[in-house]
């Protein structure tokens, strides 16, 4: 285990102006994103040295509220995977709005299950480890749900759980991609074979049959509408294309939603009906079949989410690299940088600079695994030892690259907390 960092808390301090809630983005609208309060942070931070990252809490909150008000009084179920800090999921999950995990690997929802008593695995599991030992422990049976989409998976956990030991609780994965033209056009994320009603009802039957398992869930995510933002750069065509695209799915799965939970109730009583993501809280908690909500990497808003008409989250999560070389008058190298996120390889996969202003990456050299080269106008006033702020694409992997998150309130820092990796965790 890894060593955790020291922690210091203080009093939080009041809110700065300039991280004061702004008005949300009007539909139709194409706003640029936030700015964050850079000489609050740069004030806070200023005895740290790089590279290290920071959460700033006033927009943290901003954001769950936004979420919350968005979720319409439906709860939000927390992505831990956005997060990956167990420091800000306990702080989060106080928070009006949130209720519930929902974890990405079972051996990290055991570890969260042994503080927190409702974890629901978002991706099926053949951990056979994992899954003996949480069908051997009473309590964590109680605490956490598993994800399966098919009877393939009923086998596995068949044979993993043994005979003997409590029930344990199962949740089904309704696959939420839009299929057209008989299938062959598949709009959406390839997640799960269980798309109709009827494959639903079979399945919940499947589950019914087996001693040991108790079906108390369904869940389906819509990565084509909550992944995908509707006011990208590009083409006019192209944003009418993702709208129509959107407007065609939420239609379509609001109807096969309803009827296969209808198909599934008819088999087993639910205890939830999970839905939606960071960019479809309205659309999703507007269904009547959906009775929770899971999202998460709202609270960081990363770079992913600067291209939504409905709404415009804070910048929360920004890390900081020093500049180390001066390789000409007009570029830059900092130290470090090639943090990409997952998805398909493309610019909007990578770490963007953000302060100062007028820094970019070079296109023939990108992010690097040790330094990476900046130039444009604000490079000109940069030094050996300055610092740059820079964005990461996709929420929690941040976490992934560094041991502890500096909390940032106002001009202060009032926590300095261990993520995952901080605690020598690596699930995936």
């Amino acid at each position: 285990m890894a060593q955790q960092p020291h922690v210091t808390r203080t009093t939080p301090a009041p809110p700065r102006p300039g991280n004061a809630p702004a008005p949300e983005a009007a539909p139709g609208s194409t706003a640029l994103p936030r700015l964050a309060d850079f000489p609050a942070l740069q004030e806070a931070t200023a005895a740290l040295q790089p590279p290290f990252a920071v959460v700033d809490l006033a927009a943290l909150r901003a954001n769950a509220a936004q979420m919350t008000r968005r979720a319409g009084g439906k709860p939000i179920r927390l992505a831990s995977k956005s997060l990956r800090c167990r420091a800000l999921i306990r702080d989060t999950l106080l928070l009006p709005g949130f209720t519930g995990i929902l974890a990405f690997t079972l051996p990290e929802a055991l570890w969260l299950a042994e503080e927190h008593d409702d974890v629901l695995v978002g991706y099926p599991s053949v951990d056979t480890d994992a899954l003996g030992r949480l069908g051997a422990d009473e309590r964590l049976a109680a605490r956490v749900t598993v994800m399966i989409d098919s009877v393939e998976h009923l086998d596995l956990l068949t044979a993993a759980l043994g005979p003997a030991g409590p029930a344990v609780r199962v949740c089904l994965d309704l696959d939420a991609s839009l299929r057209l033209a008989g299938g062959r056009l598949h709009l959406g994320m390839r997640r799960s074979p269980l798309h109709s009603p009827r494959q639903a009802r079979d399945l919940a039957l499947a589950v019914a049959a087996r001693p040991r398992l108790r079906l108390v869930g369904v869940m389906s995510y819509e990565g084509q509408i909550a992944g995908i933002g509707d006011d990208q750069p590009g083409s006019r065509a192209g944003r009418a294309a993702v709208r129509l695209m959107q407007r065609l799915s939420t239609r379509e799965l609001r109807e096969r939603r309803a009827a296969a939970v209808r198909a599934v109730r008819s088999v087993a009583p639910l205890e939830f009906v999970n839905g939606g993501g960071t960019g479809s809280l309205e659309n999703t908690s507007a269904e009547p079949a959906v009775t929770e909500l899971g999202a998460g990497s709202g609270l960081y808003a990363p770079t992913l989410f600067d291209h939504y008409r409905g709404f415009r989250p804070h910048p929360a999560a920004h890390f900081v690299l020093p500049v180390v070389r001066r390789p000409g008058p007009r570029h830059v190298t900092v130290l470090g940088g090639g943090w990409i996120a997952s998805g398909a390889p493309g610019p909007d996969r990578a770490p963007v600079p953000v302060h100062p202003a007028g820094l970019r990456l070079l296109p023939q050299e990108g992010a690097g695994e040790v330094q990476t080269p900046l130039t444009g106008e604000g490079a000109a006033g940069l030094r050996a030892g300055d610092r740059v702020w820079f964005r990461h694409a996709k929420a929690g992997e941040l976490c992934e690259r560094v041991n502890e998150l500096h909390l940032v309130d106002g001009d202060r820092i009032v926590d300095t907390v261990p993520t995952y990796r901080g605690e020598g965790r690596a699930f995936l």
